[in-house]
């Protein structure tokens, strides 16, 4: 089972996530419309304070050869990839690739399916971010993936329905965001990330 908390934003969220460890944590990069998107400068200097044991994800949309470029330099493990982009931008990374799909373009995954350097791929809704679920069902009609892929699903999941989640998809991994924000306004929640972490994995030893 892989656990991503995504949209980490300071590093009192960072501490939050040592606490409960996840596999995965992203950060927000050119992506100017997300309340979540902070510098590459800003992700740099909160990644020092996450466990060497969690790998450091850019989370980016379509983003652009010199921006890929700078997110390689800058010390993330991933680069999780939204949107539509050229398969040669995506192999000549020099970071391995998660690649995002939601409802919406779902009818691209066969395009990117066979690209050597995605070494894994996250299941979204319509609008990445938005805290909305999707039919999981869709899930059902994509082509067979190797096994040696990390799969992420995301989309409207929270300490709530993520057990639910894992039991009905079986996909082995989960992504979050809003789900384990606080109720009051921006930011994270530590016991939501901890409770979030916990039901994940509970779901993982059900599974078992």
């Amino acid at each position: 089972m892989y656990i991503k908390i995504c949209g980490i934003t300071d590093e009192i969220e960072a501490d939050y996530c040592n606490a409960a460890m996840p596999d995965f944590v992203g950060f927000i990069q050119f992506v100017e419309k997300s309340k979540r998107n902070i510098s590459t400068k800003k992700a740099v200097s909160i990644m020092k304070k996450i466990d060497p044991k969690i790998k450091k994800v850019a989370v980016t949309i379509s983003p652009s050869n010199e921006q890929v470029h700078k997110l390689c330099e800058a010390g993330f493990d991933y680069i999780q990839i939204h949107g539509s982009v050229d398969l040669s931008l995506i192999e000549n990374a020099k970071l391995p690739v998660l690649k995002a799909f939601n409802v919406k373009d779902m009818s691209d995954f066969s395009k990117y399916n066979k690209c050597g350097n995605i070494k894994g791929y996250v299941f979204d809704a319509a609008s990445p971010g938005s805290g909305e679920t999707f039919d999981w069902e869709i899930l059902k009609k994509l082509p067979a993936i190797s096994q040696d892929k990390i799969l992420l699903l995301a989309g409207g999941l929270n300490p709530d329905n993520v057990y639910e989640a894992i039991s009905k998809t079986h996909i082995p991994g989960v992504d979050v965001s809003s789900g384990v924000e606080k109720d009051e306004g921006a930011g994270k929640d530590s016991k939501k990330i901890q409770r979030f972490v916990n039901e994940a994995r509970r779901a993982d030893m059900g599974d078992k």
